[in-house]
């Protein structure tokens, strides 16, 4: 590839998290080992966003957002125009169905990251699905030329990761370490209910190591709560081994976001949480294929059910095995490197179908 560019569309912030910035960072971290370079154009992102992206040496372009004079879609189009980039990435659910449109109409090859199919009616050249409830049922609304990357052989991951693929997990009898990993930012403050979990749990010599995201803005106060409780927890900000600490756990405590594809490749036993709609559908589809425990909807939550559910799985090491080697047959860490080679080789044509 001859330092080919391209574009990717996503935003970040409080309410929306950072998932998915983070996951076209893995495709961009990819499409970058293959030669290539990739440019983020974002109306919104945060502080700590701007800062990894910036050290993974990718250039990010500011536009006005839809609600600007001028269309989203126009301003990445000229965009495009500018950095010579054929191919352009769109992941956010504030795209839709004339968005792709204006994006073809301008000429360009458009990959849209898609969940639930939430646009209604695809145009786009390749449509990227990449959870376990993923059909071709969902997009019967699409043109000709579409074609589908579906299913979990496609789960973007970061970099850090490939390294851990065959690595193998010991499963003692009783677990003792204990990860909360509650997303980037965690508006719904769910990482301080599984703190409180925590200290319900009656398993001497617990370890906690709670990831709070780099865009959290309760970072103080979850310092504060941790301080109290005479070194059950030991709280990380804005981690760059996550690969590591997924490895050292035993069991997680996880929102049902990017994270849940990151604990499959690393076979770390979960007990998710759906803190945002769309993660609904993650979390009951791993559940179903005994990959990890859903713990219901948001509000019917606890501290007491997430520590009575947590206490079980840490106590039954055939339980705790059982869902690591079913969540590792899902995920290989190839999928970002499929992806770009995708990209790479897909021509303008009628052809129609699954990738």
């Amino acid at each position: 590839m001859d330092e080919a560019t391209i574009l990717i569309r996503a935003d970040a912030n409080g309410a929306m998290g950072t998932g998915h910035v983070m996951r076209c960072l893995a495709l961009a971290q990819a499409w970058q080992d293959a030669g290539g370079r990739a440019v983020f154009a974002m109306a919104e992102t945060t502080l700590a966003v701007r800062a990894r992206l910036q050290s993974e040496g990718f250039d990010i372009a500011s536009v006005r957002g839809p609600n600007a004079a001028g269309s989203d879609a126009s301003q990445l189009a000229l965009l495009a125009q500018e950095r010579g980039a054929e191919w352009v990435v769109v992941d956010g659910y504030q795209f839709r169905a004339a968005y792709q449109c204006d994006l073809k109409m301008a000429g360009l090859k458009v990959l849209f990251v898609d969940d639930n199919g939430h646009a209604g009616r695809y145009s786009a050249d390749l449509v990227l699905n990449q959870n376990l409830h993923a059909t071709e049922r969902m997009y019967e609304q699409r043109e000709p030329y579409t074609q589908l990357l579906l299913g979990t052989r496609y789960c973007m991951l970061r970099r850090e990761f490939k390294s851990w693929r065959g690595w193998n997990r010991e499963t003692p009898a009783v677990g003792r370490k204990v990860l909360i990993a509650m997303g980037g930012t965690d508006p719904v403050r769910f990482t301080e209910l599984a703190m409180q979990a925590l200290r319900l749990v009656e398993i001497e010599g617990l370890e906690t190591t709670v990831v709070v995201g780099g865009s959290n803005p309760h970072w103080v106060s979850l310092k504060s709560v941790a301080s109290e409780f005479d070194g059950l927890f030991h709280v990380s900000r804005d981690v760059s081994d996550m690969a590591e600490l997924m490895a050292w756990a035993d069991a997680a405590v996880s929102a049902a976001g990017t994270t849940c594809w990151e604990m499959c490749l690393l076979g770390v036993p979960a007990l998710l949480i759906p803190v945002a709609e769309n993660q609904q559908a993650v979390a009951q589809e791993l559940s179903n294929r005994g990959c990890a425990i859903h713990l219901g909807n948001l509000q019917d939550i606890s501290a007491e059910k997430i520590a009575s559910q947590l206490e079980q799985l840490l106590n039954s090491p055939e339980t705790r095995y059982s869902l690591s080697q079913r969540a590792r047959e899902l995920v290989d860490g190839n999928g970002a490197t499929r992806i770009a080679s995708s990209l790479q080789r897909r021509e303008p044509s009628s052809a129609t179908g699954l990738i």
